[in-house]
């Protein structure tokens, strides 16, 4: 038996110096006595369950207490200030002035902006008109990084396809044409690569323009919008989506042999790109500050609706779970982080930068948390980790049965996180009852008539307790 501390590093190190000699992994030498020196499982329970009573308190202050419906005031304040909040925009950079005031004037912890560039593209006027076989105005939202039409519009014949294998079949009558996919909705993971490559692939085959049927699986004759990717090498021709009704509508005019023409018209540019700034606020840790559970919500919209939903509510609970934590006087051994992310409708820009800013130090971060579905009726988490980090959740989770909130369930998702889970780091996302979710994303409707306050004071709750706890505990998250 190893006698101290540095008679098991030596021991260690010779293992792993005659596994490496005879080619297997490191890891797969080391005796199981050292492999972890921590808590034993059962430690690691009732540690967890210890915090059954802070976690009351969390849940009394937000969901029955004075901070009843405060994340719905927050969010209604920030939205009815300012509104849309696109990338690049005079509203994006008026938002972020706004939540750094007043996250310091909340009294929050170390408040402030890390510079980011982010692209700056601009709807301007557009439209879109059936010339036949009758005259119709059809709905339609532009593309983000959409290029424009020629000053005087685009008119051409359509050709209604289902999916890019149709599209592929029928490459000999899209030339000329605007390509409208009538794409139906499965998911929204396999339904929106017609919005993000549907472009690209109708000008593969000659189209002079595309339309996509957004990307729903329910509609009141609303377009949804959303961000593009031109392919390098390949035409760049204008895209907007149409509503679901529309699509359908010609898709059924096609069937029948009858000939549609369009007349589209979008003023659309991509300017340089803009300065811009993630937001940061904290509760410092006690013991272990360098240390970081960073939980997020992406400020940045779409530019039509209010951007309530889509991430407004994530932005609310971040902001909120630290305020909840601080009127209880909670302070966790490790930094609780919010960060409110920039241009994360463009794939992420922003929390790429914040990541090359800090992922020198990944080995703090302990945990990575995004709230991007929605912040309707929380019903547990979604978490991405080892089994062993797994299991220290699904504890925590417990804590969350007097609010029914209990589920964990596997991945996590978020754009603006995932490249932190991709690199080794645990995450987790707020895991809601969203079923109306795609019905107002990207849409006019999105708008705090559908957030409801209750709901996000669970939320909040939910978003306060599982950060302060896998803040404060002894260990960090296995990785």
């Amino acid at each position: 038996m190893v006698e101290s501390l540095e008679e098991s590093k030596d021991t260690m190190d010779l293992l792993g110096l005659l596994c490496l000699i005879v080619g297997f992994p490191v890891s797969s030498c080391t005796p199981l006595q050292y492999r972890s020196r921590g808590k034993s499982w059962e430690e690691r329970a009732d540690e967890i369950a210890g915090y059954r009573e802070v976690a009351k308190k969390i849940i009394g202050l937000a969901v029955y207490g004075d901070a009843r419906n405060r994340a719905y005031e927050k969010l209604a304040n920030l939205t009815d200030a300012v509104g849309p909040r696109m990338s690049g925009s005079k509203n994006l950079e008026q938002a972020i002035n706004y939540m750094y005031n007043t996250l310091k004037q909340d009294g929050l912890e170390n408040v402030h902006l890390e510079p980011v560039k982010v692209p700056h593209w601009v709807r301007g006027e557009e439209s879109a008109v059936m010339v036949e076989p009758r005259n119709y105005t059809l709905n339609i939202l532009g593309l983000g990084s959409s290029v424009a039409t020629p000053p005087e519009g685009i008119q051409a014949e359509v050709l209604v396809v289902q999916s890019f294998e149709e599209l592929k079949r029928r490459a000999s009558e899209a030339k000329g044409k605007i390509v409208v996919f009538n794409q139906p909705f499965l998911s929204y993971k396999e339904t929106s690569i017609y919005r993000s490559s549907g472009a690209s692939e109708a000008a593969k085959v000659g189209a002079v323009a595309s339309l996509i049927r957004s990307v729903t699986p329910f509609s009141i004759n609303s377009p949804h919008t959303g961000w593009q990717v031109y392919k390098e090498g390949v035409t760049q021709i204008p895209t907007a989506c149409i509503t679901m009704e529309d699509a359908q509508m010609m898709g059924r005019m096609a069937k029948r042999g009858q000939r549609i023409v369009v007349q589209l018209i979008m003023n659309a540019k991509s300017l340089p790109d803009a300065n811009s700034f993630n937001t940061v606020a904290e509760i410092i840790g006690y013991k272990y500050p360098e240390q970081v559970v960073l939980l997020s919500g992406h400020l940045d919209s779409w530019d039509v609706g209010h951007g309530a939903m889509d991430d407004g509510g994530g932005v609310a609970i971040s902001w909120e779970a630290l305020s909840l934590l601080k009127d209880l006087g909670l302070r966790p051994k490790r930094t609780l982080r919010a960060v409110l992310w920039t241009a994360e409708e463009q794939y992420g820009v922003g929390a790429r930068q914040y990541f090359e800013r800090h992922k020198e130090s990944i080995s703090d971060f302990n945990l990575v948390m995004e709230s991007d579905m929605g912040t309707f009726r929380p019903l547990g988490m979604q978490f991405t980790g080892k089994p062993l980090a797994r299991k220290v959740m699904r504890e925590v989770m417990k804590l969350l049965e007097p609010i029914n909130a209990t589920k964990l369930e596997e991945p996590a998702e978020g754009i603006d996180v995932n490249i932190w889970m991709q690199a080794g780091v645990p995450g987790a996302s707020l895991l809601n009852d969203n079923g109306k979710y795609f019905w107002f994303h990207h849409t006019e409707g999105d708008t705090m008539t559908v957030q409801d306050p209750v709901e996000m004071n669970l939320c909040s709750a939910v978003w306060a307790i599982v950060s302060y706890v896998i803040a404060d505990l002894d260990e960090m998250l296995p990785r």
